[in-house]
């Protein structure tokens, strides 16, 4: 099997963060489809040749209770992912088979980003010349729409022009009853639909189903399913059933499109009014929405491959042809961490899941690192990452002189749910070094302050903070919480003098010289305490008087992108060559303390570099990481530089931060 990239888990079906599902083996047979959380939400893939039935996705027997014969895998004899596809191809019995999954997370285009619709192409082809008989089965289970399998769902068709659509829903809608990191979705409805046709057969049914087709080649599929049935209950399922008939002796290929689909019908309360995705703002239905999805089918697919394209030559001119496939598997995690929706006042907001940590909403440390990827294509969602922050300030829950951590746990954005008691629990210099930081680079990527002035005041007093506080932090939490408290922090101190450069640029844009003189002159200032209180021989310590310590500078990216000159470039450059002392197998690690690393910092700090060879150099090892790691899960930013193993956090929209090689090539001009 060919593949530029052996991924720890390949992205199929990727919206939103209730609608992302993976698989997470070395092949589509190898194991069931699943949620990004590790939860089964199996899609089964069958295909009968001249009476002999074979697996393409997933497994028949979903609880392995060795009463059936799993049929034969075919051969996959490849596997490809780009930004916005992941294509398999399989092999047997003389007959080629393509699953050709999209996810038109297009981000020029917002409407069609927020389109809860993901595509599966089948195409099946003679490889020999000979006229095959073919039938091709394809179910999805009500695991999609639960979160825990004793809950029940009902099921119902509907028909929208030529496309037939199998629907499951929970049978009891109870929409955003609660928060939390590790559960799944249960309201809302969730779609399979195809085009209708004398070729295809359609319906709701039980794993015995599956078993029928295997056996005889006909699922005997019934037309509702109207009853609630517990997901754990025999496996309710959705099928169709496309009889391909005798396959072109020529090798022509015949396809059947597939639409995978979710209306969750109310996505996100946002400090008590409860918003839907942006997609339904001009009042479109479900299934016209799904309809739209079928007909702009070749159209999007033209885009998509543009776009792949596109990022797949950025991607090498920026790093090399690893940093491109390290790209192509995360645009799309990047982006369904997100839900996409808009406030009463039709303001966009571009809210992230922090999945896997503790499920926050709109986390400042979270959008901070991911904003790379869409200053490149899209600076409006990070103002949409940015609004339900100032928000939350402006309101009279936040108590705090700093800038917010975040606004609640998902889908719940009324506010905080934990630190709201002292400052103990909160990151002060670290969120309005972010905020700060963003601010300036959204208003530099659009090239206008309209977004600053909006809110100049409160930027102003964040600004004083970090004046006050921020060369040399207290014991106070940071966004690498994880590697636990550290007092003196070199890496925080840096966040907070480029807060205070940023406020200076956002100075200069608005077109008072005076006060961008002063702000840059105060951060130059301190860079030089800075220097001499961080610096060991050939690199700088990890915390203030710390001997013999050292960590990733990452924070420092911003004074080559913002081109401020605030510290000399002697310090990125001892930096990066004391980088290069210390890789392990899969990395350098964070800091001293301990042999694991943060993905999306690595390459910051890879970036750097001056000379290519030296970021090559610094991210080859993720590329190792991604390629051998035994831990089959969305990519990790967080993983042991030795062993390669997962510690913590899958599926995070930090992983954006990859790309900010390209923005630094497109905004650092020579």
């Amino acid at each position: 099997m060919k593949s530029t990239l052996r991924p720890p888990a390949v992205p199929l079906i990727t919206i939103d963060p209730y609608f992302s599902v993976w698989s997470t083996a070395d092949r589509l047979t190898d194991d069931f489809t699943r949620h990004w959380t590790g939860r089964r939400n199996a899609l089964t893939g069958l295909i009968r040749i001249d009476g002999k039935t074979l697996r393409f996705i997933g497994k028949v027997e979903p609880n392995a209770e060795g009463y059936f014969t799993e049929p034969e895998p075919m051969h996959q004899t490849s596997l490809h992912v780009t930004a916005l596809s992941t294509v398999y191809v399989f092999e047997a019995e003389g007959v080629c088979l393509k699953a050709h999954f999209t996810s038109p997370l297009l981000l020029d285009d917002f409407e069609l980003l927020s389109r809860p619709a993901s595509y599966l192409k089948l195409s099946v082809s003679s490889l020999d010349g000979k006229a095959h008989e073919v039938q091709v089965y394809l179910d999805v289970t009500g695991e999609w729409c639960v979160d825990t399998s004793d809950q029940e769902v009902v099921g119902k068709t509907e028909s929208e022009r030529v496309y037939t659509l199998l629907q499951f829903q929970n049978a009891v809608q109870n929409p955003l009853s609660r928060s939390g990191d590790d559960i799944r979705i249960d309201w809302g409805d969730f779609y399979l639909a195809t085009e209708s046709g004398e070729s295809v057969d359609s319906g709701f049914g039980l794993v015995g189903n599956r078993m029928d087709f295997v056996r005889q080649g006909t699922a005997n599929l019934s037309e509702s399913a109207s009853e609630p049935r517990a997901v754990r209950d025999q496996t309710p399922m959705m099928a169709f059933v496309w009889n391909c008939g005798e396959l072109p002796v020529s090798g022509k290929e015949i396809s059947k499109l597939y639409v995978l689909a979710y209306n969750d019908k109310v996505s996100i309360e946002y400090f008590g009014n409860r918003l839907k995705g942006l997609w339904t703002r001009s009042g479109t239905s479900a299934s016209a929405m799904i309809a739209a999805a079928f007909l702009e089918y070749p159209s999007i697919m033209e885009r998509c491959d543009a776009f792949d394209r596109m990022i797949r030559e950025k991607g090498e001119q920026a790093g090399g042809k690893s940093y491109a496939d390290l790209l192509d598997l995360v645009y799309r995690q990047a982006i369904a961490a997100h839900k996409l929706v808009e406030d009463k006042e039709g303001n966009l907001l571009f809210l992230s899941k922090e999945c896997f940590s503790n499920g926050c909403v709109a986390t400042v440390d979270v959008s901070y690192p991911s904003m790379p990827l869409f200053l490149l294509f899209a600076p409006e969602l990070v103002r949409g990452m940015m609004r339900p922050i100032f928000k939350f300030a402006a309101s009279d829950l936040w108590k705090f002189e700093f800038a917010p951590h975040d606004i609640g746990q998902y889908p719940l954005a009324n506010g905080q749910v934990y630190g709201m008691e002292s400052e103990a629990g909160q990151m002060p210099i670290e969120e309005c070094g972010n905020m700060l930081i963003m601010m300036a680079a959204v208003c530099k990527a659009e090239q206008s302050t309209a977004f600053a002035e909006e809110h100049w005041d409160v930027l102003t007093k964040w600004v004083n903070y970090l004046l006050k506080h921020g060369l040399d932090p207290e014991n106070q939490l940071c966004t690498d919480d994880f590697a636990g408290h550290l007092a003196h922090n070199a890496n925080l101190s840096i966040k907070a003098i480029m807060g205070i450069a940023s406020y200076g640029i956002l100075c200069g844009m608005r077109g008072d010289k005076e006060q961008e003189r002063h702000f840059r002159s105060l951060a130059r200032e301190m860079a030089g305490e800075w220097i001499k209180l961080a610096k060991e021989g050939d690199h700088y310590q990890l915390a203030f008087g710390s001997e013999g310590s050292w960590s990733l500078k990452y924070n420092l990216v911003w004074d080559q992108l913002f081109r401020a000159d605030i510290f000399p470039e002697e310090v990125a450059r001892k930096e990066v060559a004391w980088y290069l002392q210390q890789q392990d197998r899969y990395g350098v690690p964070l800091d001293s303390r301990e042999h694991y690393t943060k993905a999306d910092w690595l390459i910051w700090a890879a970036s750097l570099a001056e000379r290519e060879e030296d970021f090559k150099s610094l991210i080859e090892p993720l590329w190792f990481y991604a390629n051998e790691t035994p831990d089959r899960k969305p990519l990790t930013d967080w993983c042991d530089t030795l062993n390669a193993r997962w510690i913590n956090f899958q599926h995070r929209s930090v992983v954006g931060g990859f790309f900010i090689q390209i923005l630094k090539k497109e905004w650092v001009k020579g």
